[in-house]
């Protein structure tokens, strides 16, 4: 099986789960322009340490034309409060999982291999369309369809939340301190913006030490 490995907390408890579970043989990531390289140098050393290959898909021109959100317009600043509906609007790049996981099928199918797993989880669902349950199905169904019944999506996580995610990480050891969550790129987490927030809330309901060091705890 393949993941779609970011780099982040989901995706690596993906990979812990994945490395348990199943036949565990390639991670992908996508160099979409976001913001920074932090989640793909991250990336890189999560498959390194699970000793498996890293496929970093090139889709900088398709990032470069998508206008608006905070992740890909530099033009657009990055949200500095709660992980919320009205806060996290501007972080939404338009259609991305579903770009990303066709893509994704595509290497899949070439390398031969049945399953692309996505780390999708229950508090997406509001905020983006493409990570809710019938999305998932849909892709998976398209997927299958566009290989020939060869390739299909699973989302191991899609409801669960991020405490839950976490607890299941740290249970199968998942290297949670070389992830990267913060929207900025600096040399440390941040602390402020949303996805800060919400990677320090999942620690501490799950009750797991969290690793990360914040500029503003």
């Amino acid at each position: 099986m393949a993941v779609l490995l970011s780099g982040g907390l989901d995706s690596t408890a993906a990979i812990a789960v994945a490395d348990r579970e199943a036949d565990l043989r390639l991670a992908i990531s996508v160099d979409y322009g976001q913001r920074h390289r932090r989640e793909i140098d991250s990336a890189r050393r999560v498959a390194e340490m699970y000793r498996i290959p890293l496929t970093v898909l090139d889709l900088r021109d398709w990032g470069r034309s998508l206008k608006g959100s905070a992740l890909t317009d530099p033009s657009v600043p990055v949200p500095a409060d709660s992980y919320d509906v009205d806060s996290m609007a501007v972080t939404v790049v338009p259609n991305r999982n579903a770009t990303m996981l066709m893509a994704a099928a595509g290497v899949a199918h070439a390398w031969g291999i049945e399953e692309v797993w996505t780390a999708v989880h229950s508090g997406d669902h509001v905020i983006y369309p493409d990570c809710r349950p019938e999305f998932i199905a849909s892709a998976a169904q398209t997927a299958e369809l566009g290989t020939g019944g060869h390739v299909t999506i699973r989302a191991p996580f899609v409801h669960m939340d991020k405490a839950q995610i976490v607890a299941t990480g740290a249970r199968l050891g998942a290297p949670f301190e070389l992830t990267w969550s913060c929207y900025e790129g600096s040399e440390t987490h941040c602390g402020v913006c949303g996805t800060c927030r919400e990677r320090a809330d999942a620690f501490d309901r799950a009750g797991v030490i969290d690793p990360t060091f914040y500029r503003k705890a």
